[in-house]
């Protein structure tokens, strides 16, 4: 069912469409219809492994057409210490708390990956934000867990961030809490971990009472970079957790096999009526769906099956490295970056369970035909990626990981990743490389930084969770 249409139980859980009390917007529809287009975004900017290897910082890009300062990074947070390796941030209020009045969404919440250190951004006034509160990692190991990774606002007034490891950056991982008025630690999120030993991302849904999250490897294992050994000798995932949102508890998993090497984003639905979502297994490059069966388990289906190409650098087939998906506001179109191909790719998923591909672009990597934008040298390949709320602009950088992109895009570490832009046409189906549009986090202030994750001071399709 699209976001679009009127839900028949939404006056029943409290949501049909009026206005909001709180932050974010009462449907996904609302924010699609009525968020406006975006004038600044904030992207993750981290310096680990660079040749200057600086303190990372969280940027502020004018997505404005109509300032002169349109495509430039105008301001910047810097984060106090070296190190940090920021890789994925939320904010501390999102849609599912639209109707609770007082809270605002105001706050980033912005990890490091490699320190366990957690930072708070103010950000009431969007292009001039600041650093207000870090949490140190002494203060997250006393909960045996480290790596932070996703961050979710939750309703009762709380953020959960997904633990990719112990204290120690062994396994297994877990959740960390937080208080969301004074960002004060509340202890571990799960109760019951059941054989969940791996983490990475997560979505939940507490209108169905579920919870997934998925895997990537113990820190340890994957800070150094990738070693294909790793996944021989199991140190990669392969398996999604179902859990009970209420309760805490892990109930099932999904264990996908050679079918489904290390899954990484986990994006559910928008429309809160649904219980099913897709998954990209980065390694296998394959799009899988995952759903809820009428008995109330959870099952899976691979949906998308993509093929590695010969290139004559390697010594074996290339994967094309699913890293990023994102579902459209109105839950009609999928959209994932190959990392290794150099390609984006938008799929019609009207019909869920078997998805059409309708439009690609190519832009850097491996295989891409283009190699360059404005000029300027495509450093890397799509990436993360995030979409306008109205689903006509999609934003990408060419970052993935310091030692992963060292490893494969070594020019990144000298000069620094890019950030990139097509328009979508959404009633045509297709989309279209802006030839115009580029961000070059090489000419940061303090030096080339990895752009990673973009966020939107009014909430997006990768942060905003309805119920």
């Amino acid at each position: 069912m699209s976001t679009d249409e009127p839900s028949p139980s939404a006056e029943q859980h409290g949501h049909e469409h009026h206005e909001a009390e709180g932050p974010g917007y009462p449907t996904p529809a609302a924010m699609r219809t009525e968020g406006g287009r975006e004038k600044t975004a904030y992207v993750m900017a981290p310096r680990v492994g660079m040749e200057n290897d600086g303190p990372d910082f969280v940027g502020v890009v004018d997505l404005d057409p109509d300032s002169n300062t349109y495509s430039e990074m105008i301001d910047a947070v810097e984060m106090p210490n070296r190190g940090d390796e920021l890789h994925h941030f939320g904010w501390n209020a999102c849609s599912s708390s639209c109707h609770a009045e007082g809270l605002s969404r105001q706050y980033l919440v912005v990890p490091g990956q490699r320190s366990s250190r957690i930072h708070v951004i103010d950000a009431e006034d969007p292009r001039d934000p600041e650093m207000v509160k870090i949490i140190e990692p002494e203060d997250v190991f006393e909960y045996d867990l480290s790596a932070p990774h996703t961050v979710h606002c939750v309703p009762g007034g709380k953020i959960v961030i997904s633990m990719l490891g112990d204290a120690n950056g062994e396994l297994p991982g877990g959740f960390l809490q937080l208080d969301q008025e004074d960002f004060s630690i509340d202890g571990r999120w799960e109760g019951d971990p059941g054989p969940m030993e791996m983490n990475y991302d997560y979505w939940y849904q507490p209108r169905h009472d579920v919870l997934v999250s998925s895997e990537w490897a113990a820190p340890n294992t994957y800070y150094p970079g990738f070693d294909l050994e790793d996944v021989e000798d199991g140190k990669y995932g392969d398996s999604i957790h179902i859990w009970s949102w209420e309760d805490r508890e892990h109930l099932q998993t999904l264990e996908f096999g050679e079918q489904g090497r290390i899954p990484l984003e986990v994006r559910m639905s928008h429309n809160p009526e649904e219980t099913q979502g897709y998954i990209g297994a980065a390694l296998s490059s394959n799009v899988i769906r995952f759903y809820e069966d009428s008995d109330g388990t959870w099952d899976w289906d691979v949906v998308i099956d993509e093929d590695p190409r010969e290139h004559e650098d390697w010594d074996m087939p290339v994967p094309p490295l699913i890293t990023d998906l994102l579902l459209s506001l109105d839950d009609q179109y999928l959209f994932f970056s190959n990392w290794l191909h150099g390609d984006v790719r938008m799929y019609d998923v009207s019909d869920a369970a078997n998805p059409r591909l309708v439009d690609q672009v190519w832009a850097g990597g491996l295989f891409g035909d283009r190699q360059d934008v404005r000029g300027e040298s495509i450093r890397g390949a799509p990436q993360m990626l995030q979409l306008s709320r109205d689903g006509r602009r999609l934003y990408w950088t060419t970052s993935l990981f310091s030692s992963w992109d060292n490893q494969f895009f070594p020019d990144i570490a000298e000069e620094g990743s890019l950030m990139l832009k097509a328009d979508v046409y959404p009633d045509e189906g297709r989309m279209e490389l802006d030839e115009d549009f580029l961000v070059d986090f090489g000419d940061a202030p303090g030096g080339p930084a990895r752009a990673h994750e973009i966020r939107w001071p009014g909430g997006d399709c990768t942060s905003d969770v309805w119920q």
